[in-house]
């Protein structure tokens, strides 16, 4: 019944936290002393190490990132130390990878009107050339990095 719950709990973390197709395995990456997670992995991390203290203190709870965070937090007295140390890191690696996909529209404006034919307005549109187009800048790269798309 644990492995089912903790499944359970994966799947609807995964699903809250917007997981893509990125294999949950995947390692993640450092840049500097940084590191980087994808959506999977923070959802994974969430739900192997807070898997039995949601199901014990979580319950009803709708399970998106922001209702779940809240949920942990105000259970911190009562939630294992390894669950309340890898929930902050997870949901920190989120708002970072969030805020990281916002900056390609920023980094990437003249690589997407020009080499992309396309509208900052649609940046999620352009990602496919941007990751194939030669000539990108060097901070659009880095952009497209920090948001996970290369």
């Amino acid at each position: 019944m644990v492995r089912g719950g903790t499944f359970l709990v994966a799947a609807m973390v995964a699903t809250a936290l917007g997981a893509t197709a990125t294999p949950v395995w995947a390692q993640t990456t450092r840049i500097g002393s940084a590191e980087k997670m994808t959506f999977g992995d923070a959802a994974a991390l969430v739900a192997q190490s807070c898997g039995a203290d949601i199901e014990a203190n979580c319950r009803g709870v709708n399970f998106d990132a922001n209702r779940l965070r809240e949920c942990l937090s105000r259970n911190t007295d009562v939630i294992s130390a390894q669950c309340r140390s890898d929930y902050l890191r997870a949901f920190d690696a989120i708002q970072r990878r969030i805020l990281a996909r916002v900056g390609v529209a920023n980094a990437c404006t003249r690589e997407i009107v020009k080499l992309c034919n396309g509208s900052t307005k649609e940046t999620s549109k352009s990602i496919p050339c941007l990751t194939r187009a030669q000539g990108v800048s060097r901070n659009c790269t880095q952009a497209m990095d920090d948001a996970g798309y290369r």
